[in-house]
């Protein structure tokens, strides 16, 4: 007779308040799991995922309403006394949320929340809780733990902090881990870190863990089993290498089919004769970025910091070039420095024959009608206050395209249909849609004034898989139609092979190799390059758990040195 699972999960139901009906967040969702099993639950945004986690941690408050069964470890949830669940939620039952950086509290050091966090469930003193903190800070791989536990978030970078929240999570030993989209934010190499630090915890406490996520790459060397999900239902689940290798729900195989792999070639170039004949539309030469930074207790003391270091590349019409590194490598600053978004301290930029540095501002403000940014937060980069006929009519008049209201009207109309909204989008604000359909209005509005370059800053790192594919598509169609140019900066090392015709990696604000997509995908020649391309996820589970297997082998000498 097999063991209870340690989660179960039944019926669940859960409606938030709405005008006129209640909306159905999670609607029938049921699923388990074992002791010591690494369960993935994965589908978009707005399937239920992380509710279905929130009402399991007793996170959901009313008004919303929570029906259905919730076990754990054979206890009713839903019926038992609320101090006995705070007890049992941090003890027993710990999450790690998205944003590490909302979760944590900027006015507490890193140490003192693992300290409360320990002290809450165990009879230890501080002085032992405060040991014990900077042995969690250790076994998660934080550097310098005695002293950075001392630190307080804002301190920290993305990857540290997605630690500490780790460490957190895991200072009582819990028998399940809740990991709702821990890697989002990361940089890959980073991303790769935390799930492999995961496996080997939970291995090692015989922890269950059930991982959230909309990336089935990202899953397919962890989980043991998957539950896919969507408007708030259950549609497939099963063992990980089954439901890879033969997806039965439509929807499951739309998820696995939307993962850009980095093991597959790009898309077929053009033929090589047409390609040789365009013409370099920009030119960036020794472009060099300086930042004074301020030091000590009354800011006085200054240090420059140097974020872009002698980058240079050049880009052709029609062409995509991507740019590619971690987080703090330059590549934004870049990006800005090209655009005089952000002056340039040193170097040329050359646009379309005419050298930026040399412009005035009628010259810069007409070539900037030609060179446009489409940013990753479409939510953030658009007002919040405008409707979409007048966020994309907006440069159509600063850059007099168009001469009359109406005939701002007619082109925003034609924009929309470009991009593949309906026309009756134009009078919505950016709130009332999805984020899909945010980052085609972005889109829309950047190619209002028919620019001859675009630059796409993580243009669909905040998208679902299958939202991520209509997205590139269109970027396609439109690099076609209008003979744009890409500059396409991203961390995502599978996106820029199935889209890029070129690639530059960046490092520490340097260039550290550059060439034909599938020259350095293929034969990459810097141990970064390498160490990138290593650490990207591929949608093959018996691919990825040996993959994983050669991280964690080399990082046992390391390891073993330090102690």
């Amino acid at each position: 007779m097999s063991a209870p699972p340690l989660l179960e999960v039944r019926d669940l139901q859960v409606r938030f308040p709405g005008a006129g009906r209640p909306v159905r967040a999670v609607d029938g969702a049921s699923l388990t799991v074992g002791r010591g099993e690494r369960v993935g639950l994965v589908g978009g945004s707005g399937s239920g995922k992380s509710v279905t986690a929130l009402s399991v941690m007793g996170l959901i408050r009313p008004p919303a309403r929570v029906t259905g069964e919730l076990r754990f470890d054979g206890a009713d949830l839903l019926r038992m006394p609320a101090h006995d669940r705070r007890r049992l939620r941090g003890e027993r039952m710990a999450m790690v949320f998205q944003n590490p950086l909302g979760s944590l509290n900027p006015a507490m050091t890193v140490g003192e929340q693992i300290i409360e966090a320990i002290t809450t469930h165990r009879p230890v003193d501080r002085r032992a809780a405060r040991r014990r903190a900077v042995e969690l800070l250790t076994s998660v791989g934080i550097p310098s733990p005695a002293s950075n536990v001392d630190e307080h978030p804002h301190r920290f970078s993305g990857g540290m902090r997605q630690r500490a929240m780790l460490a957190m999570a895991l200072s009582c030993e819990p028998d399940l881990l809740i990991a709702d989209e821990p890697t989002t934010a990361l940089d890959v190499r980073v991303q790769a870190q935390i799930v492999d630090l995961l496996l080997a915890r939970a291995q090692e406490l015989g922890m269950a863990v059930l991982f959230i996520t909309h990336d089935m790459a990202l899953l397919a060397g962890f989980a043991e089993r998957l539950v896919v999900m969507s408007d708030g239902r259950v549609l497939e689940e099963g063992p990980v290498d089954g439901v890879y290798a033969a997806p039965s729900h439509p929807y499951t195989k739309v998820l696995v089919g939307s993962v850009p792999r980095i093991d597959e070639p790009r898309r077929p170039l053009p033929p090589a004769s047409s390609r040789a004949a365009s013409s370099q539309l920009l030119i960036v030469d020794g472009l060099v970025k300086d930042f004074a930074v301020a030091r000590g207790v009354l800011r006085r003391a200054r240090r420059t910091l140097r974020a872009v270091d002698d980058v240079s590349f050049e880009l052709g019409e029609g062409e995509t070039l991507g740019l590619v590194g971690e987080s703090g490598a330059g590549k934004s600053t870049a990006a800005r420095c090209i655009l005089r978004l952000t002056e340039p301290t040193a170097g040329r930029v050359i646009f379309g024959g005419a050298d930026l540095r040399d412009c005035g501002r009628n010259d810069l403000r007409r070539l900037r009608r030609e060179m446009q940014i489409v940013f990753q937060d479409p939510y953030e980069s658009l007002n919040p206050r405008m409707q979409v006929e007048r966020l994309i009519a907006e440069p159509l008049r600063f850059h007099r395209v168009a001469r009359s209201a109406a005939e701002a009207r007619r082109r925003v109309g034609e924009l929309l249909e470009l991009v593949g909204l309906p026309a009756t989008h134009a009078r919505r604000y950016p709130r009332e849609l999805s984020g899909g359909e945010r980052q085609r209005v972005a889109i829309a509005r950047a190619i209002a004034p028919h620019p001859r370059l675009l630059v796409l800053d993580e243009p669909v790192s905040s998208l679902d898989v299958s939202i991520r594919v209509q997205v590139l598509r269109l970027l396609d169609d439109l690099q076609r139609e209008l003979r744009l140019s890409y500059l396409l900066i991203a961390h995502d090392l599978s996106l820029v092979r199935r889209t890029s015709d070129r690639v530059a990696v960046m490092r520490d604000g340097r260039l550290v190799e550059q060439g034909a997509v599938e020259d350095v995908f293929c034969r990459p020649r810097h141990p970064y390059t390498r160490a990138l391309l290593d650490a990207v996820p591929v949608p093959d589970p018996a691919v990825e758990r040996e993959r994983r297997l050669r991280r964690i082998e080399a990082q046992r000498p390391a390891r073993a040195g330090r102690r």
